[in-house]
């Protein structure tokens, strides 16, 4: 069996099996992975950019080596190469986890327990939730099921096609080092900087494949594009923005605006200025349409390792 079709075949098997089953409650491999580069980090940390490369380097180069090494000892036998990369892919998405943490916060505010959708929303993200009312709530969610959409789903399915299980392995292990090291915090501006640049470069063709999809599968495609076309550009995050213009585009609604991290407030440009606001219902409807580009996903990158793969064996090919 060829590599097109282990991916295509593995991916499908490893994103229905995070659909039935979710993340484990212990012992992810991406928490296991978050711990050996926590220890990496304890031994090279300088005030540098260049030890903070070689830790993304030792970090994220290790993860895609394992990768390599499975693939190639199990490449024998077609049916432990589709299960690798069904337990590969298992392990790097976490779309089921995000729309169970979403729809968790959104359960919090319909029954009007702000209280109780702060303390949930930092297992979603970042914010401070004590600086949010119910509506700048739920605009976080909404946010952030549509950035994770294309971090913890599109984006690894991308690269399994490009790469194989070296590639969702590698994708994810540079995603988990931005969030771990990446952001602008005095200890890790110079230090995780190569992380940071790094997620830049993976997260960028999985950023747009979401923003696509988002506008086939929401409700207001020219809206989505629109959003998209006129305000992807003003969000500082390279990859976020068109993820977030199209969802918001798709939606109906406005995000961005004013928000706050770590006690620092940000005051970023609004996406789809022409939407409402985010409304405790926009929850759901972010999580379906979450669920639907990742599905969609799934079969533009199964259908383009296929094609790949077809044009790989024609007669006459140089590989």
């Amino acid at each position: 069996m060829g590599a097109d079709r282990v991916f295509a075949y593995g991916a499908a098997a490893g994103l229905l099996g995070d659909l039935l089953l979710g993340d484990p409650r212990r012992g992810h491999p991406v928490a296991v992975f978050g711990r050996a580069a926590g220890a990496v980090e304890r031994v090279l940390w300088r005030d540098h950019r260049g030890w903070g490369a070689l830790h993304t380097a030792v970090c994220a180069g290790g993860a895609v080596a394992l990768g390599a090494v499975a693939q190639r000892v199990v490449r024998p036998s077609a049916a432990a190469s589709v299960a690798l990369t069904a337990a590969a892919t298992w392990a790097v998405v976490g779309g089921t986890s995000l729309s169970r943490e979403a729809r968790a916060v959104g359960r919090a505010l319909q029954a009007g327990d702000v209280e109780a959708a702060r303390t949930r929303l930092p297992h979603l993200c970042g914010r401070d939730p004590q600086a949010l009312d119910a509506d700048g709530i739920a605009r976080a969610v909404v946010e952030s099921v549509a950035e994770n959409t294309s971090d913890a789903v599109v984006g690894a399915l991308v690269w399994g096609a490009v790469a194989g299980v070296p590639g969702l392995l590698g994708f994810r292990a540079v995603n988990t080092l931005d969030a771990m090291v990446g952001h602008k915090s005095a200890r890790y501006r110079r230090y995780g900087w190569a992380s940071a640049r790094l997620d830049d470069v993976a997260g960028w063709p999985g950023a747009r494949l979401t923003a696509v999809l988002a506008a086939v599968a929401g409700g207001d495609p020219e809206g989505a594009v629109r959003a998209w076309r006129v305000d992807a550009a003003k969000h500082p995050s390279p990859n976020a923005g068109p993820v977030e213009a199209s969802f918001a585009g798709a939606l109906g609604v406005r995000l961005g605006g004013t928000l706050s991290y770590g006690g620092r407030v940000e005051h970023r440009p609004v996406l789809n200025a022409e939407g409402r606001t985010v409304e405790v219902g926009d929850i759901e409807r972010a999580v379906g349409l979450s669920r639907r580009v990742g599905w969609l996903a799934l079969g533009a990158s199964a259908a383009a390792a296929l094609l790949r793969g077809r044009v790989a064996r024609r007669p006459g090919s140089s590989s």
